[in-house]
């Protein structure tokens, strides 16, 4: 893939994720100040690398899972994710620190991440998995379909188990779509990162949303809020 490419990928992924539509080429012409056939032909060759797909006969293009596997990875690499929102900052700070019991915050912070996010959002805490912002979840316009939601509510009520047998080990994990173990059909993208509680030293805070969404600003909340807790509950 050229720089171009990355850049074109980079644009669309944002874009959708902002208006829920379809990308075209007219759009991204003006925003790289070349012409709309140039757009056309980069468009064609991320699509014959399987980076992103033409929905039906609509003439815009959406990523990929493969599309957003690149552009997370990308996002990793480079720390784009890292948080810079100082009112999401405040945000969390404010409620964490409102909290008393572990229990209450780390269920603070939760319903926080769901608030900023507008995605489900989630925590292990003891045994037990916290969840909350159901109807973020399922009023997105990718859950309209019967069969789709039901692929959702599968991974959902697999997910405690899964997560305490995975254990993933990273300080953040992003698994997209047809990545998930369970639910592959659903459509959904999972971003958690561990951190040490009162509880065990493999807790686990995340947000379950749509594959279409703002990776970036999710992403640095997340990696945020499992950090903050760790400084929190002061198991460092």
């Amino acid at each position: 893939m050229t720089d171009r490419q990355a850049k074109i990928l980079q644009a669309i992924v944002e874009q959708y994720a902002e208006v829920a539509s379809p990308v075209g080429s007219s759009l991204l012409a003006r925003a790289f100040g070349v012409s709309s056939a140039t757009i056309r032909a980069e468009m064609a060759e991320l699509e014959r690398l399987g980076f992103i797909q033409q929905p039906h006969t609509s003439a815009g293009r959406v990523p990929t899972d493969q599309g957003y596997r690149f552009y997370v990875n990308l996002l990793s690499q480079t720390g784009g994710h890292e948080l810079s929102q100082p009112r999401a900052e405040r945000a969390l700070a404010a409620r964490m620190a409102s909290g008393g019991l572990p229990e209450r915050t780390i269920r603070n912070t939760v319903d926080t991440l769901v608030e900023l996010t507008h995605n489900l959002g989630m925590a292990t805490i003891g045994d037990q998995l916290y969840m909350s912002g159901l109807s973020n979840l399922f009023g997105q316009p990718e859950f309209m379909h019967p069969g789709q939601v039901q692929e959702v509510a599968r991974l959902l009520d697999n997910l405690e188990p899964w997560l305490y047998e995975a254990a993933p080990n990273e300080p953040l994990s992003v698994y997209i779509g047809r990545e998930n173990p369970i639910g592959r059909g659903a459509g959904c993208s999972l971003i958690i990162s561990r951190f040490r509680s009162p509880f065990s030293d493999r807790s686990y805070i995340g947000v379950l949303g749509p594959t279409r969404q703002s990776y970036r600003d999710v992403m640095g909340l997340v990696q945020r809020a499992g950090k903050t807790l760790e400084e929190t509950l002061h198991v460092v």
